[in-house]
């Protein structure tokens, strides 16, 4: 539908569209670090939102999944490029956008500069990524080690960087006035619950929190539903950015 879509160094977006009604919306979902458009809580998210009449585009940035690029060079900074190769791709439609766990951080990157994102969610959403990084992959060595040991997932000290460079997304919530929903699973051991608290507390529009007892964080086993069904009605809900 959306034909080829390349991003600022032509490497291509793999990407998976899911058909609702025709009408003017659509929700773009992006994907968190080492994952991709086909993690399965990912394609049953787009499935709900597309049984419930709203069209989805489900994509890997670059470096991930079946998308060009090398893994090396995906960081917050490239993946916001990428989403904005995305939403280019999209045109003048009502754009919701949904990001899980790194994806999330690119979300909130991007909602703070580009007016064409109307709502947005973020799904365990990384928020303190200089954090983050020190945390996760602090005793491995950048252009050497791996991310949590997967041979597939080298850890770049661009990526390191860029983790650094940021620091945190959380005051950019400020200049985010859409609304925006946040889920977060209570069993979260790999981005802290804490980091959506601190994130919605600055948000400068509406906000709505969906706490879910026991998930952790990719939403498994009996978590996906209750995500699931919670983005699909907050979703339907605002139609109108209201």
């Amino acid at each position: 539908m959306f034909g080829e879509i390349l991003n600022r160094q032509q490497e291509r977006i793999d990407y998976t569209f899911h058909p609702g009604q025709d009408d003017g919306r659509i929700v773009v979902l992006g994907h968190g670090v080492t994952g991709n458009k086909d993690r399965p809580f990912v394609v049953a998210l787009a499935g709900g939102l597309s049984a419930a009449g709203i069209g989805v585009l489900r994509f890997s940035f670059a470096g991930n999944g079946d998308s060009g690029g090398r893994f090396e060079d995906a960081t917050v900074s490239k993946e916001a490029d990428d989403l904005e190769s995305v939403l280019d791709a999209v045109g003048d439609r009502f754009i919701y956008y949904i990001g899980h766990s790194m994806g999330g951080a690119v979300g909130v990157l991007q909602a703070s500069r580009d007016q064409r994102i109307r709502c947005l969610v973020s799904l365990a959403g990384m928020v303190h990524t200089d954090a983050f990084a020190k945390r996760e992959f602090g005793e491995q060595t950048p252009d050497s080690g791996c991310m949590w040991e997967d041979d597939g997932c080298p850890l770049s000290q661009s990526y390191m960087d860029d983790m650094a460079s940021i620091h945190s997304v959380v005051e950019l919530a400020s200049s985010i006035s859409v609304p925006w929903l946040f889920v977060h699973g209570t069993e979260d051991d790999v981005v802290p619950p804490q980091d959506t608290h601190d994130i919605m507390a600055r948000a400068a529009g509406s906000t709505q929190l969906l706490e879910l007892a026991g998930s952790d964080h990719v939403f498994s086993d009996d978590a996906t539903a209750p995500m699931v069904s919670g983005v699909v009605a907050w979703v339907s809900k605002h139609v109108d950015g209201k």
